[in-house]
């Protein structure tokens, strides 16, 4: 009898110690997060985390509208400040852990000659990939560019809408579009099926902010993972998938 009590309260305190930290994250911080995330298990054994990858916007979204989520990181400061005007994280939580370039990718083998925006506009381009503007920062991005130029309103026809930028990369990868804008980090992955045409000019700094949850229910691991993305090990590995300095 008592070695049952005295498991039970084992197993109680065992339940209580361990924390189940939940990351929303940009699709594109996928392998990168990965990585880090099993890094930081193994220096925090009492912790494990449970990442969920998608679109910045609808990962707002998401948590806006009470999914259980700790700690959300973006792939753009708009979507972020969207979080604190919601009141989903507080200002003084926010903090930039890297950044990034947007690119042209083109499918591996193919002969097109891009080497700007008004490329685009060649006969021979029939489609091409970029998330969708409104929930998707990268698509976000390369609208904005595309505005600058002057050839969003000539282009627009030609463009496949995606939920998240790796399905824009994996759209070229197959070669089901003739091009596709990504960031240079999703490129860097799939360099066997897809090459870069070159690097997009955007309309302001491609920045990555990171915030615990304010209703999140593990906020001393919350802010243990965030210091272990801004530390050196981390920003390592970030560098490692592609990633800007912070």
């Amino acid at each position: 009898m008592k070695f049952l009590i005295f498991s039970s309260l084992f197993f109680l305190h065992a339940l209580a110690w361990s924390a189940n930290l939940t990351v929303s994250a940009a699709a594109s911080l996928t392998q990168a997060f990965q990585e880090i995330g099993a890094q930081f298990e193994t220096q925090n054994p009492g912790t494990k985390i449970k990442f969920n990858f998608g679109a910045s916007g609808a990962l707002m979204q998401q948590i806006a509208n009470g999914a259980p989520v700790d700690v959300f990181a973006s792939a753009d400061t708009d979507t972020m400040n969207k979080a604190v005007a919601k009141g989903v994280v507080a200002a003084a939580d926010v903090k930039v852990f890297t950044t990034n370039k947007l690119v042209l990718v083109v499918p591996i083998q193919s002969k097109a000659n891009l080497q700007q925006l008004a490329d685009l506009k060649k006969p021979d381009i029939k489609r091409f990939a970029m998330g969708t503007p409104a929930s998707v920062p990268a698509g976000h991005y390369a609208q904005g560019s595309l505005e600058k130029a002057g050839l969003w309103v000539d282009l627009k026809d030609k463009i496949i809408n995606t939920t998240n930028v790796r399905q824009a990369l994996d759209y070229v990868a197959r070669d089901e579009v003739d091009a596709g804008f990504v960031y240079a980090s999703d490129a860097q992955l799939m360099q066997d099926k897809v090459k870069v045409a070159f690097q997009v000019a955007t309309t302001s700094p491609i920045q990555y902010p990171i915030a615990k949850v304010s209703s999140g229910s593990q906020a001393d691991a919350a802010h243990k993972f965030i210091a272990f993305v801004l530390s050196g090990s981390a920003q390592t590995l970030l560098k490692k998938y592609g990633f800007g300095s912070q």
